[in-house]
């Protein structure tokens, strides 16, 4: 028997690291059989969905589940867990605990520290149990002594299996009163005793060989063996359709975090697309081991797993041999995630063990297949996101170099899937693709306010009730009392409170007055920012940046009241734009546009911040923060995005927003011919257009938008802790640097608006003889770049040494 456990998700975790979150994964333990999830990074609310499956020797282990915090310099923090003894699960209902949410306990039974709580799904799989019965050979003994007609039936077919006799029954509970049964035998025994109660008497065991007459308590016990075996003869095509029917609504998973291999819309429907590439049936498979040299293929077919939810298929294969490893066998389990009838998300965790420490990781590669944008042609399109990570089972000192040698291998390798499939399936067009900006902004009206409505919805509260209810009975005293005899320090014209109560209450008077001052003024103050950008048309002619403003969710509250009063603020290329404030929401609709004055040179980040508004006078809270990035982004997926929001108070909400961003150049004429007649001017020297075949190569090479294009390269050595020869990259808006060097690639680039200063150092030794171009970025700027600079000071600043350049001068300017 198989003890089938699933981990779904954590909540409430306790954060263990500096930064208030923690890095969880959670180890699964039952006797000497170990297993683990995956790493989730800075995360309080973990999901991992990931299933696991233990062989049962003895029903009085107990399954220890434990959650621990990954520490990349240290021991990883423990952080709670839960025991959950097996004969439990054994003696459940359906022998299935269902899935539970399980209190973590801390390794302190006498603390009192709260750990949070894991959602578990943990159950028996009757799958070959009559193959388990004869592997347990002293067991078996007691049990065909106690009942000799299970052994008999048992080993004809597992679904005629019929229940003892009574005389056996008693027999076996006088013994069981004695000596309890404890052993996995005496359990598996112990089913069919307690079925004999609803079953027939002994003649019916006897002569009821046919599996017609088996009672309906045997049938259940191997109903999921039947439905397993079964899934393997289902077609693909209605495997699917179960999934479609088990599935629940749930969120897609997200990329994983290893980085991003290929991401890129296609001319087909997402059912058609899953079905070319993991049908069973589909060629696409065959064809690309062919093309990648793999050999000694074998599909398996794809078999459904608990109930339905999910399916499952292993594959396994030779890998063709390259020039620093030899051929090796890799085993690839791939699991269906989710699959709902638009969206799938296929898991593959591939292992090989026959590498130097390939027992010690497991690379994931999750294949993401979604509806596409809609086409101004009408038809329909799916985008395939394939992201990887490595999932280290065991610390080695090697993690660094295993995560560059997976990374650039993974690169080849699905290069050549993306080109095999584009050759399949037409790859859509950019062109194609371009959203109408004009339809895609005529649907957004901004939501018309009142001021009278928002003055009501804001004033609305205790403070501005109890201030003019204490107003009122103030003025009705006033009116009612006589005026007292001047006494003490008191003279004409000013009356100080006689007695400590007196002194009390125009404290609270003075208080309660101020707060209201404070809550019109900031109203005066907002309704002056009603979206003053909102609507203004850019001037000039160049890139013209627009960006709209549809809605927020989950955003922080910061106030009392547990709502806040969020406005947005928008920064690229100098120039800001700022929305309206909304009161008393977070998850405000504004549904306003913002355009930026055309700008000479293409920008290259957006930068994201918002803002809780507190009066004129106090300093804005932060809400959350993000950066668009143009480089790194195609300007098609931006047509309509949601932007998840960084920051303290944003992550722990998981507050987003959702924009529409479009960027085109209103000058007409080359883009590219002007702005390099521009740069002309600037560096005296003439600058040839490269051709369309360079400038797609270059984008390919760095990943970059195909509005990007290339200026002018050069040979240089980038000095690091020794000189490495490569080509730097100048485009309008990066700096990218390619080397290779027997096979290792280095690659990096940085944006040319990250630059703090460039500075030429005098000829050295170390530089043989050549003078040096130093370029230093912002604080914090350009960290995916920081494998290719020479020094990090104490400003988190970056900076970059390039030497030995063919014609210094020309690189220079």
């Amino acid at each position: 028997m198989k003890l089938q456990v699933r981990v779904v998700e954590a909540r409430n975790l306790p954060a263990m690291d500096l930064n208030g979150f923690s890095d969880p994964y959670v180890r699964l333990q039952l006797g000497k059989q170990r297993s683990r999830t995956k790493v989730v990074k800075k995360n309080l609310n973990p999901k991992w969905s990931d299933d696991f499956s233990f062989g049962v020797d003895d029903l009085n282990d107990e399954l220890v589940v434990s959650v621990l915090d990954e520490d990349k310099y240290f021991n990883d923090d423990f952080v709670g867990q839960v025991r959950v003894p097996v004969s439990l699960v054994f003696d459940a209902e359906n022998q299935s605990l269902g899935t539970v949410w399980y209190p973590l306990h801390p390794k302190k039974k006498s603390s009192k520290k709260d750990c949070g709580e894991i959602l578990l799904k943990i159950c028996f799989s009757q799958k070959n149990s009559a193959l388990d019965l004869s592997s347990h050979g002293g067991d078996q003994a007691s049990v065909a002594s106690r009942s000799p007609d299970l052994r008999l039936e048992s080993s004809l077919d597992p679904s005629t299996c019929a229940s003892p006799s009574r005389s056996d029954d008693a027999s076996s509970s006088k013994d069981d009163k004695c000596n309890p049964q404890t052993t996995f035998a005496g359990r598996i025994t112990q089913i069919f005793q307690k079925n004999a109660n609803a079953a027939t008497p002994t003649q019916s065991v006897c002569k009821s060989i046919d599996a017609s007459d088996t009672s309906e308590t045997s049938k259940s016990v191997f109903a999921l063996d039947l439905s397993e075996d079964e899934s393997s003869s289902v077609s693909f095509e209605e495997l699917m359709k179960v999934m479609e029917s088990k599935d629940q609504g749930s969120e897609p998973p997200c990329n994983l975090p290893g980085g991003i291999l290929v991401d890129q819309l296609f001319m087909i429907t997402p059912f058609d697309l899953n079905v070319l590439l993991f049908s069973s049936d589909s060629s696409f498979y065959t064809s690309l081991s062919e093309l990648q040299g793999t050999t000694e293929v074998q599909v398996g077919p794809w078999k459904a797993e608990n109930e339905g939810e999910s399916v499952k298929r292993v594959v396994s294969y030779l890998k063709a041999p390259t020039k620093l490893i030899k051929a090796v066998k890799g085993t690839e389990e791939q699991t269906y995630l989710k699959a709902d009838g638009e969206v799938y998300a296929v898991l593959a965790s591939v292992a090989t063990p026959d590498v130097p420490f390939g027992s010690t990781f497991k690379v994931e590669v999750l294949y993401c297949i979604s509806p596409g944008p809609e086409l101004p042609s009408g038809e329909q399109c799916s985008r395939l996101v394939i992201s990887w990570r490595l999932n280290f089972l065991q610390s080695t000192m090697m993690k660094g170099m295993i995560e560059n040698g997976a990374r650039q291998g993974l690169k080849d390798s699905f290069d050549q899937y993306a080109n095999l499939l584009a050759q399949s399936v037409k790859p859509v067009d950019s062109k194609d693709i371009g959203v109408n900006k004009e339809q895609a902004l005529s649907s957004l009206q901004a939501e018309p306010q009142s001021d009278w409505k928002l003055a009501v919805q804001y004033f609305a509260n205790f403070t501005v009730f109890s201030t003019f209810l204490i107003g009122i009975y103030v003025f009705v005293h006033i009116v009612l009392a006589i005026p007292s005899a001047i006494q003490g320090l008191e003279f004409n014209g000013l009356d100080l409170p006689d007695s400590i109560g007196e002194l009390v209450v125009s404290g609270v008077l003075v208080l309660q007055c101020e707060r209201v001052l404070q809550l019109i003024s900031r109203f005066m103050q907002a309704r002056k920012q009603k979206g003053s950008d909102h609507g203004i048309k850019a001037h000039g002619d160049g890139w013209l940046l627009t960006v709209a403003l549809i809605e927020g969710v989950d955003l922080a509250s910061v106030d009392p009241s547990g709502h806040c009063d969020p406005y947005i603020v928008f920064t690229s290329n100098g120039k800001t734009r700022t929305s309206s404030i909304k009161f008393q929401k977070s998850n405000p609709q504004w549904n306003e546009i913002f355009e930026f004055d055309a700008m000479a040179d293409p920008p290259s980040v957006l930068n994201v911040e918002v803002f809780d508004f507190d009066g004129p006078f106090d300093e804005a809270v932060s809400l959350g923060h993000a950066e668009i990035n143009f480089v790194r982004s195609n300007i098609s997926d931006l047509a309509d995005v949601w932007v998840t929001l960084q920051g303290k108070l944003a992550q722990a909400c998981q507050s987003k927003l959702h924009l529409r961003i479009f960027l085109d150049h209103t000058g007409g004429g080359d883009v590219v011919r002007d702005y390099l007649n521009k740069m002309e001017k600037e560096v005296g020297k003439k600058i040839n257009v490269r051709s369309p075949q360079t400038n797609s190569a270059f984008q390919k090479l760095f990943g970059l938008p195909q509005e990007e294009f290339l200026i002018n390269d050069f040979t240089c050595h980038l000095k690091r802790k020794m000189p490495l020869q490569g080509r730097l990259f100048l485009s309008a808006r990066i700096v990218g640097f390619y080397a290779s060097l027997f096979g290792n690639k280095t690659k990096f680039f940085f944006l040319w608006e990250d630059i703090e200063e460039i500075q030429v150092l005098p000829p050295t030794l170390a530089s043989m003889g050549s003078p040096i171009i130093v370029m230093t970025l912002r604080p914090g700027r350009g960290k995916e770049a920081r494998i290719g600079a020479k020094t990090h000071d104490e400003e988190d600043r970056l900076k970059f040494h390039f030497h030995s350049f063919v014609s210094f001068n020309v690189a220079q300017k």
